[in-house]
């Protein structure tokens, strides 16, 4: 497909991928329009709800997705029925792992979030010929594992404000990418969900919530929504270097 493409003279990308976030900073950004507009004729928009599945844990995976809004929990089901939260992704990141027959983790909405999905076939085979697409998803492997490799730091080494103050600037620095750093967001967890991320228990995030807000680091409204009037406090309160 590629070899083809190349000899097609360039067009230009349709109009539904070029507003895309995906499109200037996820997977499609390496693309040239030839070949976004290959990958456009299979694509197709969802809009999830919030708790609704993307794919479960175990299932045969049929399709890739660019999250194009809102925020996708990942976790993990122990054989015993315990369940993890291992993870967040949020636009523009790439959902799903080429040549992975299975899926190993469940992918829920949550937030209400709209995705754009890509049969699997097709996005393997691009990677395969699209030497920029191939080298796009390596690097998010590797950020993904840095990133990982902080959270350890965090859930290990870190006080129950400082994980709780992660967590916060977590979401406000990657919730809106078309904002950066966002100073006003909803927590797209619940509290027994940021517990769960955390390893905390629920009555230790309410209160390290409430200190952050006593201390003036973060504004709540409605138990949900946070105002944070300077993001340097929050980075401080987190122990961010």
């Amino acid at each position: 497909m590629d070899t083809y493409l190349k000899h097609l003279p360039e067009c230009e990308a349709p109009g539904v991928c070029r507003a895309c976030e995906a499109r200037h900073g996820g997977l499609c950004s390496v693309l040239t329009a030839n070949q976004l507009t290959e990958l456009n004729r299979h694509s197709i928009r969802r809009r999830i709800d919030a708790g609704n599945e993307v794919i479960g844990q175990g299932e045969t995976v049929g399709s890739y997705s660019n999250i194009l809004k809102g925020v996708i929990k990942l976790s993990k089901m122990m054989a015993d029925g315990r369940q993890q939260i291992v993870g967040l992704q949020f636009a523009p990141d790439f959902l799903g792992r080429p040549f992975l027959g299975e899926s190993t983790i469940t992918a829920e909405a949550a937030t209400d979030t709209e995705i754009c999905t890509f049969p699997r076939n097709v996005v393997d085979r691009m990677v395969s010929e699209v030497p920029d697409m191939e080298r796009k998803l390596h690097n998010q492997s590797l950020k993904e594992l840095d990133e990982a490799r902080e959270w350890m730091l965090t859930l290990g080494r870190k006080t129950a404000q400082e994980k709780v103050a992660n967590f916060l600037y977590l979401i406000a620095t990657h919730i809106d990418p078309d904002r950066g750093n966002a100073q006003t967001f909803d927590l797209p967890l619940s509290r027994a969900d940021i517990a769960d991320f955390l390893g905390l228990t629920i009555e230790t995030v309410s209160r390290q919530m409430t200190k952050l807000r006593k201390d003036g680091v973060i504004v709540i409204e409605n138990n949900r929504h946070v105002i944070v009037p300077k993001l340097e406090r929050l980075r401080d309160a987190a122990g961010i270097d």
